[in-house]
């Protein structure tokens, strides 16, 4: 992979124009989605582990299995990642979304001033994706929150004028002890999403990408946008979190999971077992 990109780094953008595509939505509409997106904001731990992700090549390797799955639509990711992936074949006839929004970085006094330091409209229609996501933390104090909404609502209907999905994560967050944490309320979910599907002169293009959180036929009432479920660093136990998805998956406007650390890093480490269970769901 080095040595390619080192002689020849025409490659990548050779390997993008010639990839099969595929619609987002096809077959039932349902999607299986995988994330790896954290690395490029400095969220590198998954549970007690700081050091998880610190390996880019054992990434790759459980994004491969992950995406060998027939049932895996497609995944999620920054420029650096989906580039390799790409080189490696592994997104043939899969669903891609770049990452745009990853200047918040964690731990940062900066975090919640999320600037788009990722993947643009134009990168991301030029490489023939999908879509682009977004974080939208919502932080009432904190300034930084006006520049991410200022951006998302401009990155939006960039991504509306190509004819591309935004997908867009929002939370109201504080700080805490100094550390930024998300409010999982109900009501704290509903209002972020009202605020985040509010961004932007047109929501023909846009979905939303949420937390599972407690009275989710409440959540899912507070919108009309096509939304996917997120998994988050698993703290519970894998039965108690693969529970929560499939009672959240039973609700109508739910099309289905986009899911990082909890299927990529599972506590026994097969990976395999853990995405067939996520598949199983979805399907």
């Amino acid at each position: 992979m080095t040595a390619v990109r080192a002689s020849d780094p025409g490659a990548i953008e050779r390997a993008w124009a010639t990839r099969t595509t595929r619609p987002t939505v096809r077959g039932n509409g349902r999607l299986m989605i995988v994330a790896a997106d954290h690395p490029a904001r400095g969220a590198l731990s998954v549970g007690s582990n700081a050091t998880a992700m610190n390996s880019r090549t054992e990434l790759l390797d459980r994004l491969r299995t992950a995406l060998a799955n027939p049932g895996v639509d497609g995944v999620l990711a920054t420029a650096d990642i989906l580039d390799d992936l790409v080189l490696l074949g592994a997104l043939e006839d899969k669903v891609v979304f770049s990452s745009m929004n990853r200047g918040g970085l964690a731990g940062a006094s900066f975090e919640l001033d999320d600037r788009m330091t990722g993947a643009t409209a134009a990168s991301t229609a030029k490489a023939r994706m999908n879509g682009a996501k977004m974080l939208n933390r919502v932080a009432l104090d904190d300034p930084g929150t006006l520049s991410m909404m200022t951006a998302t609502a401009r990155a939006v209907d960039e991504l509306a004028a190509h004819g591309l999905i935004a997908m867009l994560e929002p939370f109201l967050s504080r700080r805490e002890g100094g550390k930024v944490v998300n409010d999982l309320s109900t009501d704290a979910v509903i209002k972020s999403m009202h605020v985040a599907q509010g961004l932007g002169s047109t929501s023909s293009h846009t979905w939303l990408k949420l937390p599972v959180v407690a009275d989710m036929e409440r959540v899912m009432d507070a919108t009309t946008l096509p939304t996917l479920l997120l998994g988050g660093d698993p703290q519970e136990a894998p039965e108690e979190t693969f529970a929560s998805w499939s009672r959240a998956l039973e609700i109508p406007a739910v099309r289905g999971l986009i899911v990082g650390r909890t299927l990529l890093y599972p506590r026994d480490g097969d990976v395999a077992a853990a995405v067939d269970t996520a598949v199983t769901m979805v399907r």
